[in-house]
């Protein structure tokens, strides 16, 4: 099962120990072929379709407390082992909010 793990905007600004416990936890997961793919996340545009007309608007957003800044896509055996990998990224991170959505769909997985 695939999970798309994301974290809000307001989680700790890193120092040291935070970036040594993070790419220890991320080396382990690319080792047991859990970490799909990971990566910060910019600002980035909100695209809407209406009518057949495309708008793109550049940031800054409203409620950027709610932006995403971080994901993890991964590949867990269940929900429960999902959670489980977020409650260790919390507990070096600290406080702060994620998701966690089940992928559905095609593995595009060329190996």
């Amino acid at each position: 099962m695939r999970f798309l793990m994301t974290t809000l905007a307001g989680v700790a600004a890193p120092d040291d120990k935070l970036e040594a416990e993070m790419g220890a936890l991320i080396e382990e997961m690319v080792r047991t072929g859990v970490l799909l793919a990971t990566g910060g996340l910019e600002p980035g545009l909100h695209v809407s379709s209406s009518g057949g007309q495309i708008t793109v608007t550049d940031g800054p957003f409203t409620e950027a407390k709610e932006s995403i800044v971080s994901f993890a896509l991964i590949e867990a055996r269940s929900t429960e082992e999902a959670v489980e990998l977020s409650r260790r990224f919390f507990k070096i991170v600290g406080d702060g909010q994620g998701r966690i959505q089940q992928v559905h769909g095609p593995d595009l997985d060329p190996r």
